[in-house]
């Protein structure tokens, strides 16, 4: 059991283009789990709901401006790391305004569902890929 290890709340988008594919960003050198690639996302502050949360990510990390009637709650990962517990809601998005970049030096790709197997992921994220994979 993993009483007494503090909750991390971070939220984690599927963005999905007109193709099918999922957008994947590569954390960057410097940064825990460097190299991995992730949905991106981020920390929730204190006082902000997931999705502003998630808009805040999106706007600082990838450029892009969403808006909260357009995040659909999808899913969400649940997993102890060594030590803290990562909760992480998962939404799906179809519809932003801009290009996606990586404005923090991270790489970016868009692959397809099947194809995240052969991205290494954190350990949170890797029970994610089935579920989208059926749901695409």
């Amino acid at each position: 059991m993993t009483q007494g290890f503090p909750i991390l709340l971070v939220v984690a988008v599927a963005l999905i283009d007109r193709d099918g594919r999922v957008l994947l960003a590569e954390r960057p050198k410097g940064k825990n789990m460097e190299g991995l690639w992730e949905f991106p996302g981020g920390k929730v502050d204190a006082g902000e709901t997931p999705e502003t949360a998630l808009i805040r990510e999106l706007q600082e990390e990838l450029g892009v401006d969403i808006e909260a009637s357009c995040l659909a709650p999808f899913t969400f990962a649940s997993h102890t790391y060594d030590k803290f517990h990562l909760l992480m809601p998962l939404y799906v998005c179809r519809v932003w305004k801009g290009i996606p970049e990586g404005r923090e030096g991270q790489r970016l790709a868009w692959v397809r569902p099947n194809e995240m197997k052969n991205y290494p992921m954190p350990p949170a994220d890797k029970p994610l890929i089935a579920m989208l994979r059926d749901l695409l």
